[in-house]
């Protein structure tokens, strides 16, 4: 898929940050990240374009993210959940994403 266009993306697009988390898999090796672009953002770890965690543990799923009104909000959120035991972080996806559907498609539309 062509990489997203940061018009036209209804909502989602609208907010100054977000955190989001990636995962290998149901139940597999997740990652918490902070953006301004989550379109942007997720397509760069769904095409493995930087070296590093993601790409090195195949987190290409986006399974979670909550979006802020101000990016300094998102940094705060995300630093807090980093701290979270990994059981808090699968409540979390759990609680939006039963399922842990891939939301890319939810993001771009």
């Amino acid at each position: 898929r062509d990489q997203p266009r940061s018009r036209g993306l209804g909502d989602v697009y609208k907010r100054q940050g977000y955190v989001y988390i990636m995962a290998s898999q149901r139940n597999g090796t997740i990652y918490l990240g902070v953006t301004s672009d989550l379109p942007k953002r997720v397509f760069e770890h769904r095409q493995g374009l930087f070296e590093g965690f993601t790409k090195k543990h195949g987190c290409k799923l986006l399974v979670w993210y909550e979006g802020y009104d101000d990016i300094q909000e998102a940094r705060a959120t995300e630093r807090r959940m980093k701290n979270w035991n990994r059981q808090w972080k699968l409540k979390r996806i759990e609680r939006m994403n039963p399922d842990w559907r891939d939301l890319w498609d939810d993001i771009v539309k």
